[in-house]
């Protein structure tokens, strides 16, 4: 019988001065990021095109880096991925073929079962338990093309669960999910980082500034934040413009109007963020804070 594989005692993630290039094009530019342990989860928000998902597929070794180091517990990606969970933006898959919710989580044991060979009974409780940790176990004989869009994301989380791993990267997790299944999420997620190390690439920035507890910001190069805190020189060299800044869990600050604020209109600035109506900002800091619980970055 397999038991989970221990991954070597290294950091989680190392990146040391990564680039990559689509021919002359490039998407990421002397990217550096570490992480040492399990206990926390970095929250990725950028404009569209910034280079999230290429930083993603990067780290699992799915996209060649053209200059740079990369390791994971201290081995190339390519060889780290036993102990990697990943849940893609997009999963491609073919919804009127005849699969099981159960089957479509034992796929993320194949590296363990081996491609053909019959998956075990350890399998199956390991599928269960994912299951069971998005709400999903009663699903698990329904085909996955019944399922709603919010339930199918559910279950594509529990495949990349299944295989117990030890460092999971999450690519708009929230796609497709209602808000109760994204506070639902994000409580998992919040048990889940206790035993692993998490990132978790999103475009809503009232999420990531309540529920991660370190945000970087990528816009072909890694801005990172120690805290959940973020300058304005910081949000414009990433965004390209000024947006609403969320801090310690509660929005308390909009940037000066420009032609594309959000809030203004209909108008948005392009950067794929979720808009804060100022009202909303207003009415939630005379609510939710006092005067010393918010702090004013430079």
């Amino acid at each position: 019988m397999k038991t989970d594989l221990e991954p070597p005692n290294a950091s989680i993630l190392d990146v040391k001065n990564i680039w990559v290039r689509y021919d002359a094009h490039t998407v990421l530019e002397d990217v550096s990021l570490r992480i040492d342990g399990p206990g926390e989860i970095l929250g990725i928000i950028g404009p569209n095109g910034g280079g999230k998902t290429t930083f993603l597929k990067s780290v699992l070794g799915l996209i060649p880096i053209s200059k740079g180091e990369i390791s994971v517990f201290g081995l190339p990606p390519e060889k780290a991925r036993s102990y990697i969970g990943y849940v893609p933006q997009y999963s491609k898959f073919d919804y009127d073929f005849p699969i099981s919710v159960e089957e479509v989580v034992l796929t993320g044991r194949l590296k363990r079962a081996g491609l053909f060979r019959r998956y075990s009974a350890e399998d199956k409780a390991a599928a269960l338990a994912a299951l069971e940790t998005v709400s999903m176990a009663d699903y698990k004989n329904k085909q996955i093309g019944e399922l709603s869009g919010g339930q199918r994301q559910r279950v594509f989380i529990a495949r990349a669960l299944s295989n117990n791993p030890k460092f999971l990267l999450m690519d708009e997790p929230n796609t497709g999910l209602d808000t109760f299944m994204q506070e639902e999420l994000y409580r998992i997620l919040s048990e889940l980082k206790k035993k692993m190390a998490i990132i978790v690439i999103s475009h809503d920035v009232g999420a990531v500034s309540i529920h991660m507890d370190k945000i970087a910001c990528m816009n072909r190069r890694l801005f990172f934040h120690d805290s959940k805190e973020m300058s304005r020189s910081d949000f414009i060299s990433s965004y390209g413009c000024s947006i609403d800044l969320v801090a310690h869990g509660v929005p308390h600050r909009v940037f000066e109007a420009h032609p594309y604020a959000h809030g203004a209109g209909d108008s948005a600035c392009g950067c794929g963020c979720t808009p804060i109506p100022i009202s909303d900002l207003k009415s939630s800091v005379a609510s939710e804070t006092k005067p010393n619980d918010v702090s004013e970055a430079e």
